[in-house]
């Protein structure tokens, strides 16, 4: 069966969330484990807004988990040295294959899936100058729910006018490619870590270490 379209995660995937780490060593001698905290708990802030049924938008949600890893690694940190790092986040750099790899799938449909507000993905496209590459760019907060709730996988089919089975969703993100795959997409998993598949019970299609070796039409 063919694909007729791409739909692409974006953070993880597309942009690098620990290209932030820069910034943040005028913070912290130990900007990584800043870094990995607040990805951490940027997520699962996003999985329990979505359970408790109160949504807040991605900024909002990446502001209050780095609020919360400064206080728990014990940095002391200004509103305005927040704010410096909470900007870092409208210029994540992309992967290196990235733009290379959009254009090589050209011709078919492409979109970004994410979780991130409109202008957070506006942004990020915008400063890795993607815009001719992608065709439409989706967010959360259209259905106010975050990955891996069903309705938010439901806006790639609705959008391109593709049914999901024809489409190849992917992820760098081992519970986002569950989720697509429960959904019902054609999934790759972008695994760059080498890391182990989750175990919940579905799996990706196909399993590439970068974008590059995504398949083309078939």
């Amino acid at each position: 069966m063919a694909i007729r379209g791409y739909v692409f995660d974006a953070y993880g995937t597309l942009f690098d969330v620990h290209s932030v780490v820069e910034a943040g060593g005028a913070l912290t001698p130990d900007p990584l484990a800043l870094s990995v905290l607040w990805r951490q708990k940027q997520l699962e802030y996003t999985w329990l807004r979505s359970l408790m049924g109160r949504y807040e938008d991605f900024w909002k949600v990446t502001e209050s988990a780095l609020r919360h890893s400064v206080k728990r690694l014990g940095i002391a940190a200004t509103d305005a040295e927040l704010a410096r790092l909470m900007a870092a986040y409208e210029t994540l750099a992309c992967f290196p294959e990235v733009p290379e790899a959009l254009a090589r799938v050209a011709g078919s449909p492409r979109a970004i899936l994410s979780n991130g507000a409109p202008r957070m993905l506006a942004a990020a496209v915008a400063s890795s100058r993607l815009e001719p590459l992608i065709d439409h760019v989706l967010s959360v907060d259209l259905v106010k729910i975050y990955k891996p709730a069903p309705a938010v996988y439901a806006l790639g089919p609705s959008v391109l006018g593709i049914p999901a089975q024809d489409l190849l969703f992917v992820s760098s993100n081992g519970w986002d490619v569950a989720g697509a795959k429960a959904f019902g997409y054609r999934v790759a998993w972008c695994n760059r870590v080498g890391a182990p598949a989750e175990e919940l019970g579905v799996r990706a299609d196909y399993v590439v270490t970068n974008l590059m070796e995504l398949p083309t039409r078939e």
